[in-house]
């Protein structure tokens, strides 16, 4: 419709024919917006921003054709695997390495685009990192103790990093909708600590798993699964946890093992 109305299209049923067929509005409706107030200086501004757009979509496209070249080059080879890995997903029939980024893309709340984000902050040799910890420590998103005589207090984790803070916080939020172990450990979380200290906990197990497959150029991600914490919960912490909530609720409680 912005093309039609550039190019000197000014009747609105023939513009309201142009729209998508998804689109919400009525045709009525449509027709009604697009009646009137549309002159050619309007014509001549939209064309400018039109090709502002189109000169920045393909620079943008360039862009993205050098990082994925370049990620690319610095991923592991074949080689430096030990030998091409089968990749078992779906529609893939022959045996094919894969790059970082591929790796990367198949943890829950991560992206291509957040993965390029991910390793150009924190590089592909995990040496500068002895361990998933300092990685974390240095990302800003290990926990914080601030100690003021006998008394010690938690506190915010910190800035670090901002573009790579950007990506593991969008990719948390992501993976907090998700039926897998990251979006299990946020419905977790959550109920304690709040919204942004679970994202925050998310976005620390992002990482930790980032840095577990750089370190070790052979491993792909598989997910623990959203019942993980239900079948390795510790029977007596759990006992304890509901006792304890039963007594806040009021209520005296007595146990007795099951068959005595």
């Amino acid at each position: 419709m912005l093309e039609a109305l550039t190019a000197g299209e000014r009747s609105p049923r023939a513009l309201a024919d142009l729209a998508h067929g998804t689109i919400k509005a009525s045709p009525q409706a449509l027709q009604e917006a697009l009646a009137g107030g549309f002159e050619e200086h309007h014509a001549f501004m939209l064309r400018m921003l039109l090709d502002t757009v189109d000169h920045l979509t393909l620079q943008i496209d360039k862009l993205t054709a050098r990082i994925t070249t370049r990620l690319a080059d610095l991923s592991t080879t074949p080689d430096d695997r030990g030998g091409d890995r089968d990749d078992d997903r779906p529609g893939q029939g022959m045996l094919m390495p894969l790059t970082d980024v591929e790796r990367l893309d198949e943890i829950p709340g991560v992206g291509p685009a957040t993965a390029q984000v991910i390793l150009a902050e924190i590089g592909t040799d995990m040496s500068v990192f002895p361990t998933a910890d300092r990685l974390a420590s240095w990302a800003r998103l290990s926990p914080r103790t601030f100690q003021s005589g006998p008394k010690n207090t938690s506190g915010p984790a910190g800035k670090g990093n901002s573009w790579l803070r950007g990506a593991l916080g969008e990719a948390a939020v992501s993976a907090a909708r998700t039926d897998t172990f990251p979006g299990a450990r946020y419905r977790r979380i959550v109920k304690r600590r709040g919204h942004l200290k679970a994202l925050v906990a998310v976005a620390r197990s992002i990482l930790v798993t980032v840095w577990h497959l750089m370190n070790d150029p052979t491993a792909r991600y598989r997910d623990l699964g959203s019942d993980w914490h239900t079948k390795n919960l510790d029977p007596a912490r759990k006992t304890r946890d509901l006792v304890r909530q039963l007594t806040a609720l009021g209520h005296d409680v007595t146990l007795t093992p099951a068959g005595a």
